[in-house]
């Protein structure tokens, strides 16, 4: 069997293994628009609606939830209380809108189901094949059953997500800590490890981590903005590379 430079790869989950970005995105609008016009009728701000360029992805995409509201909400000089995560999705607090941000997500998902992008998958069983260590790391709560949707979960060594990340109390992306943690999880070294991301946080938080290689994944047509926040490589989608592309550009990557 081939042997490969690199020992693992880390996969964040939407955006890149699942196609649930997009109902993430969706969410957000909804919970965001409906608080924004709240605030217009109780306290005559003027509504301008979230939108996915200008809101979802400099200030949402890839941050763990109550970050990505607390993001939002300070970007439109916005300042409500944390409150607690037990709120409920109707109580005016980050934690509160977060909360009715993911039933929201909720309710999409169990109407649209969970859709993969195959070339990952094909990916994902190709580095499986020739024991490279796998790893999922995601921001998202839901990932577990996410991964239990679409059969996939057995195949990864570690999962680092949401609920992890608040057990352990690690930082959420742009820190590397999820991807540090997973890492840490399967008995390999940062620099022999590589990080796929589809986010600017998460390949900032690649960046921070030390990693082998940071490969993005621009699904928004980001190369530009992937590669200026910390992608190594960038591609569209894993139809265009073999595992051979990825050995080819880790070991070029340590030899700098």
């Amino acid at each position: 069997m081939q042997k490969y430079s690199f020992d693992a790869v880390i996969f964040d989950l939407d955006g890149v293994i699942t196609q649930t970005a997009r109902i993430h995105s969706m969410a957000w609008k909804k919970m965001f628009d409906d608080y924004l016009k709240l605030r217009e009728d109780k306290y005559s701000e003027p509504f301008k609606e979230f939108t996915h360029e200008q809101d979802y992805l400099p200030f949402v995409d890839g941050k763990p939830r109550y970050k990505g509201v607390e993001s939002f909400l300070l970007s439109r000089e916005i300042n409500l209380n944390f409150g607690d995560p037990s709120d409920s999705p109707h109580t005016e607090t980050i934690c509160g809108l977060g909360n009715m941000k993911d039933s929201t997500f909720n309710s999409i998902l169990a109407d649209d189901g969970v859709k993969v992008y195959n070339s990952t998958v094909n990916m994902i069983n190709t580095l499986k094949s020739y024991a490279i260590k796998l790893g999922v790391a995601s921001s998202s709560k839901n990932c577990k059953p996410v991964l239990e949707a679409t059969g996939l979960l057995e195949l990864f060594g570690t999962r680092v997500d949401g609920i992890v990340s608040a057990e352990l109390n690690l930082k959420g992306k742009p820190e590397p800590d999820i991807f540090t943690t997973a890492c840490d999880n399967l008995q390999v070294y940062y620099k022999k490890a590589i990080i796929v991301e589809d986010a600017v946080s998460g390949v900032q938080a690649g960046a921070a981590g030390g990693f082998g290689l940071v490969l993005g994944i621009a699904r928004e047509n980001n190369e530009a903005e992937l590669l200026k926040n910390g992608a190594d490589r960038v591609i569209k989608d894993f139809s265009e590379i073999a595992i051979d592309d990825l050995e080819k550009w880790f070991t070029l990557n340590k030899e700098l």
